[in-house]
């Protein structure tokens, strides 16, 4: 399989999920750095939605990678932790800035 490289927007497998997670084989965004997802064996990642959010940023952020297949959202909130197994073809980059904001986001959540 190729690198698993931070900014990826893959397709991950998410099932089995309790509650409220996002579930499914559905893209994701790999924020972990690529050293870690080489090393560990997972990646730290967060769902990506097509249903328009119900709230802004801090929570959710618009993917504009024109190679999606639909309008993408970011949903902030549902970062998660995969293993590489899980992880499947690649369908796009979020740029630089995509990846500070979604960061940025996630500090604003978790009171960083």
């Amino acid at each position: 399989m190729a690198r698993i490289l931070r900014g990826d927007i893959r397709w991950a497998d998410l099932s089995p999920v309790r509650g409220h997670e996002r579930a499914g084989l559905r893209p994701v965004l790999i924020l972990s750095h690529d050293v870690f997802n080489e090393r560990s064996g997972t990646v730290v990642a967060m769902a990506l939605t097509s249903q328009p959010p119900h709230a802004g940023f801090p929570l959710t952020l618009e993917l504009t990678t024109r190679r999606l297949p639909k309008r993408s959202w970011v949903k902030i909130s549902q970062v998660r932790t995969l293993s590489s197994e899980r992880i499947g073809k690649r369908l796009g980059r979020a740029t630089p800035e995509e990846l500070a904001q979604v960061t940025e986001g996630f500090n604003e959540i978790v009171g960083a």
